[in-house]
């Protein structure tokens, strides 16, 4: 885990693409997608259909690390609304552990907008938390520091003639309504079966205006590396 500046306080981004909360003891992880194989199969893909067994073991791993008591997600929990009815046993009471545990709160996204809550945990549209705004897609025009996902970021780099990409968070800085600094944050996706968007599409930098500026960051041998991919003129 690294330290990151945002909201006028300290968060942590793991490894392994969630935000941890210090002040709030909250963990947060945006895009699990679950059951997205299951969802394939049902068209005729077939993929492994273990996917919201890793996405969860991961989840809990997260929560371990960071001795959290408290989980948000940020919608697109499943892949979509009828997701939950098709968990298997084993991947159900998995999640019935890990919401029994914590409290758990469900932000639901465009891919889940009716999904139930059938192993636990409350389910809201968005929130806010200690001044900041918890909800899936970045509402463009929103000055207050702001948390979402919907995007699913990936920094892509050139090295040696070889192209990299990872899964990052997109961070955001500007003058809030009331003159203080502010900012918001997209959050890479943390399901199993999730792609991604290149950090530096317009449709992100267009979602997370006003800004000052947008740079790309990711957890680098225990540093957080930051990319700039915006800057007002």
């Amino acid at each position: 885990m690294v330290p990151l500046s945002f909201a006028g306080e300290e968060w942590l981004l793991t490894e392994g693409r969630a935000l941890y909360w210090p002040r709030e003891n909250a963990l947060l992880v945006a895009d699990l997608h679950l059951e997205k194989g299951s969802f394939f199969a049902r068209h005729g893909q077939m993929i492994p259909p273990y996917d919201s067994r890793e996405t969860l073991e991961r989840v809990a791993l997260a929560i371990r690390d960071t001795g959290a008591r408290r989980v948000i997600t940020l919608g697109d929990n499943f892949h979509d609304s009828d997701g939950s009815t098709r968990l298997e046993d084993h991947a159900c009471g998995m999640l019935e552990a890990l919401t029994k545990a914590v409290d758990w709160v469900w932000i639901t996204g465009n891919h889940d907008p009716h999904m139930e809550a059938r192993c636990g945990g409350t389910l809201v549209e968005e929130i806010e938390l200690g001044g900041v705004i918890l909800r899936h897609r970045a509402r463009q025009g929103e000055t207050r520091p702001e948390l979402s996902g919907h995007y699913h970021p990936r920094l892509q780099l050139k090295i040696r003639q070889r192209m990299i990409r990872r899964p990052c968070a997109v961070l955001s800085a500007n003058e809030g309504a009331d003159g203080k600094p502010s900012g918001r944050m997209i959050l890479p996706a943390f399901g199993a079966y999730t792609g991604g968007m290149s950090a530096a599409d317009p449709a992100i930098l267009k979602a997370l205006q006003p800004a000052d500026r947008i740079d790309a960051v990711v957890p680098a041998k225990g540093k957080l590396a930051r990319f700039p991919l915006w800057k007002a003129a």
